[in-house]
């Protein structure tokens, strides 16, 4: 191996089950172990279920390939709650003979409930063996701006056409618990920078978007809002009868995607007499690559 296949990037990212069967072994691992209810394990296995398996990882792994082919590294994926765990990735690019990785989480915002916990994933009790750059925070890299922004148009534009007039949009991220924000943490203004940057690059007026979580969890507890539905029956009382959803702290699609968007918000706003959209997610994106290459070659010289 030369020298400069001694440096590498490493993609971290949350990890799904592919199968419905899967499932409580997953939540287990979220939980670290703490009990679930039955209620909860039921439900979630009920969503994967409908969506027939999460991509996660395969779009995870081809995000890796086309980032190797890019760079002309080795590329390598770590999951914190499912195969190939973070853990076993660390110790094959160890015996890879790796000295060097920029490390990347799949979760532009940083907040200490997703970029946190990969980080202390990636460290374990022991450290890493190798030297590391963690990139804390992408929210702004102008080329993931405009891959949102990319899938955005081609979206936006198709329901306009379809509504016969301009949609309503907004733009989502995933909740995370209350306390999380006012003990400090920067994901929420990093996740509304991030809409407001796409929306300046695609041309939209303040007056055209808004903002919401969704995905709020089940296990109780204050999770930042306000909520997709709620935004969907404020912009019913303002008169608004189509609304567009562009997601932009998910970087592919899976059950926060497929079942809570596609399913659960469309049969919300069909109930409210309303028609919705959303922009594909980025998946295999070539500038979610070009971006993913940038921030490496930054990283590692």
């Amino acid at each position: 191996m030369t020298s400069s296949h001694k440096n590498a990037v490493l993609l971290l990212a949350h990890g799904s089950p592919e199968t419905v069967a899967e499932v409580p072994e997953f939540l287990q691992l979220i939980s670290r172990g703490r009990p679930m209810s039955p209620q909860v394990i039921e439900e979630v296995k009920h969503r994967y279920g409908l969506i027939g398996q999460s991509p996660l990882t395969c779009w995870t792994m081809e995000q890796r390939d086309l980032l190797s082919r890019e760079l002309g590294l080795p590329v390598y994926v770590g999951m914190r709650n499912w195969k190939p765990f973070v853990a076993d990735t660390v110790r094959a690019m160890t015996a890879d003979g790796i000295a060097r990785a920029a490390v990347i989480c799949l979760a532009p915002q940083n907040s200490r409930t997703s970029v946190g916990l990969y980080r202390a994933a990636l460290n374990g009790e022991s450290g890493v063996p190798f030297a590391t750059d963690f990139v804390e925070a992408w929210h702004d890299h102008p080329l993931l701006i405009k891959a949102f922004a990319e899938k955005f148009r081609t979206g936006w534009d198709r329901a306009c056409s379809e509504a016969g007039t301009k949609v309503s949009v907004i733009f989502t991220a995933h909740s995370v618990p209350e306390r999380t924000i006012t003990e400090g943490d920067p994901y929420e203004a990093q996740s509304k920078e991030t809409a407001a940057l796409v929306a300046r690059e695609v041309g939209l007026a303040a007056a055209e978007f808004t903002f919401a979580f969704q995905s709020q969890g089940m296990s109780g507890g204050t999770w930042l809002g306000p909520t997709v539905e709620s935004t969907i029956q404020a912009l019913k009382e303002k008169g608004h009868r189509e609304v567009f959803i562009q997601p932009i702290g998910f970087l592919c699609d899976h059950v926060e995607v497929l079942y809570d968007i596609d399913i659960g918000f469309k049969q919300f706003a069909d109930a409210q007499g309303m028609r919705l959209w959303r922009a594909e997610s980025l998946n295999g994106s070539r500038l979610l690559t070009a971006a993913l290459a940038d921030i490496a070659r930054s990283r590692l010289g």
